[in-house]
């Protein structure tokens, strides 16, 4: 009940007591009831168009699954780690790039990588100075 205690409420209803006086305190307490009803009533209407809206597919909802209290982090990142370890070992297809390169040679590879990199210009000697472009800064 809005995270207040029986202590709580107590205290509280003395002091509306005494502020409000004896004389307005029967008027505020039955605004406050009709503020409460109006509110239940808002909210039966809210859940009878929306079971409406949605169709019988609401009342299949198990909703004690997502409720986010019985989230554990832990768990839900262990399943999403062990789900994964299926796919780690499976065998690859004999035309899948990986399998190719687990059985290539390394000769082959690494004419493969060079192939592929960025070609590299000649090579600074001893005590010369890179080249420095001003409009690309």
């Amino acid at each position: 009940m809005l995270g207040i205690n029986g202590l709580e409420l107590v205290v509280l209803a003395i002091i509306a007591i005494v502020v409000l006086g004896p004389e307005r305190l029967p008027e505020y307490a039955s605004q406050l009831a009709r503020l409460v009803k109006g509110l239940r009533r808002m909210a039966t209407g809210a859940r009878e168009q929306l079971r409406e809206e949605v169709g019988p597919e609401l009342d299949e909802v198990d909703w004690r699954k997502l409720d986010p209290r019985q989230y554990d982090p832990r768990r839900i990142i262990r399943e999403a780690l062990l789900d994964d370890i299926e796919d780690v070992f499976k065998p690859v297809s004999e035309g899948a790039p990986t399998a190719v390169a687990a059985t290539a040679p390394a000769a082959a590879l690494g004419a493969a990588r060079a192939s592929l990199s960025v070609p590299v210009g000649p090579r600074l000697g001893a005590g010369q100075a890179a080249p420095y472009d001003l409009e690309a800064t």
